[in-house]
Parts: C-alpha cells; structure tokens; sequence
C-alpha cells in the first residue's frame, strides 16, 4: 500500500486548487503561463490542476486559443449556497429595486463572510449611467474598509465587534482607507448612531457609498444594502435624500424579515 501523504502536503495541493480558481475567477480567460503566474505554480503543476478541473466539469479549454476558463458548474455550487438565502435575497430586492430606479446608481447587497472579516456581495442592480461603479457578484471586500461591511458590523454586539476587530488586519486599500482600530471603532458607532454608514475613497479610489444594515427577526444585522456613486457624481445637496431613501429601504427589508 502507497504511503499516505502527509498533512501538509494535502493542504497545500488545495492551497493550489484554490489559488487556480482564483486566478481563473479574476481573469476569466486566461492561458496556462498566466495562470500559473497568477497562483504562483508552476507550469507543470497548474497544467495537472487544470486538466483535473476539466475532466470534473469545472474548467473548459477554448480549443483555438487554449485558454481556460470557469464553467457555470461553479455557479450551480454558488446557488446552492444561496438556497437558504430566499427570503432575504426576495426582501431585499423589492427595496433595492426602488432605490435604483430613485437614483441611478449601482445598488449592492452584501452579507459578512464570517470566515476572514470580509462581506460577499450576493446581489445587485447595475447603474443606468455610463460612468459607474461595478461589482462583482461573489467579490469578497474587507469589512473595514466598506460601507456594507461598517453598515453590518456597527449593529452587531459590542462583544462580537470586538472580537471582530481584533482579528482584523486594518490594511490600507485606497486613500482614505481606515487603519487605526480607535478611529474604526468611533466610525462605527457614528454609523450606528446616525442609522447608515459611509465610505469614501476608503476601497477604491473616486468611489463614494452609503449603506444601511438589514435585520433579522432577532435585531441581528444580516446584510446590508449599498447606493455606489462616483465620487465626482456625488451631489452633496442631495445626501439627506439619499441617507432617506436608504433608511426607509433597510426598514422595509428589516420589516419583510420580521424585525420590528
């Protein structure tokens, strides 16, 4: 009988799997010499991934380019995922609906991705303009640095905030991403004080959010809804309308979901 291999062998041989449909995720299309870059393989060993991954279904090869690429198998895993999500994917989008159509903008829905302190974004509506801010269904994007992320951290309990927080790593992402845990943690009780958070320039430079949390019967946080502008597109005048326009829709989402 062969030798098993050891522990660490086989959690690296996932570490690369992983880091292949990462790449692979981020690059939609890609040929072999890239991917291995992207995932810091070799050639040899991500052509072995690769060849697996097609075999199961889970990557094609373009037959004229010999590029590969994710197969929609991965998003029937996805979905599944999301089965249990129904009522909240359903509450959420009748408000999301409404503030898309009252104000053009891309409108997010994110959840806390309770393994590394990030939110996952579950669901949106694109922007009716031109110049916008684009998301990814499935981006996983730092708590500290989101206004979705602050929007469902600051109405969760102080004790599971702080532990939260200590497990952060406050990393510096755009240029006024916040990296001090003090001054974190002040934002988030302005966030909790005023009912809606804020980011600007705090992910990605030129992109200004607010968000509002969306809760569950028991008054825990569950997700939160996101309006994205371009920082230039910003009309200041109109922030009170936009903090309106979000409240009453965390509210009639929160309400959906039995939270009174």
């Amino acid at each position: 009988m062969a030798p098993t291999p050891p522990r660490t062998e086989n959690a690296a041989a996932v570490l690369k799997v992983f880091a292949v449909l990462e790449s692979l995720a981020e690059a939609r299309r890609a040929p072999l010499a890239e991917i291995a870059q992207r995932a810091m393989t070799s050639k040899t060993t991500a052509h072995r991934l690769l060849q697996t991954m097609v075999d199961l279904g889970y990557v094609e090869q373009e037959p004229e380019t010999e590029k590969y690429g994710l197969t929609l198998k991965l998003f029937g895993l996805g979905a599944r995922v999301l089965r249990g999500q129904e009522d909240l994917l359903r509450s959420c989008d009748r408000e999301m609906g409404r503030l898309s159509r009252a104000t053009g903008e891309s409108i997010n829905l994110g959840v806390m991705d309770d393994i590394d302190q990030r939110v996952a974004y579950i669901h949106k509506y694109d922007s009716a303009y031109g110049l916008s801010m684009q998301s990814t269904l499935g981006k996983r994007n730092p708590l500290h640095s989101t206004s979705l992320g602050k929007a469902l951290l600051a109405f969760r309990d102080p004790s599971e905030i702080e532990e939260r927080l200590a497990l952060m790593d406050l990393k510096k992402l755009a240029p006024r991403t916040i990296t001090d845990p003090g001054a974190l943690r002040r934002e988030l009780a302005a966030t909790r004080a005023r009912g809606y958070a804020e980011e600007i320039e705090e992910s990605e430079a030129g992109v200004r959010c607010m968000a509002v949390p969306v809760m569950d019967h028991a008054g825990r946080s569950v997700a939160a809804i996101s309006i994205a502008f371009p920082l230039v597109r910003f009309d200041e005048t109109r922030k009170a309308e936009y903090a309106a326009l979000l409240l009453q829709a965390g509210a009639g989402a929160s309400a959906a979901l039995g939270y009174s």
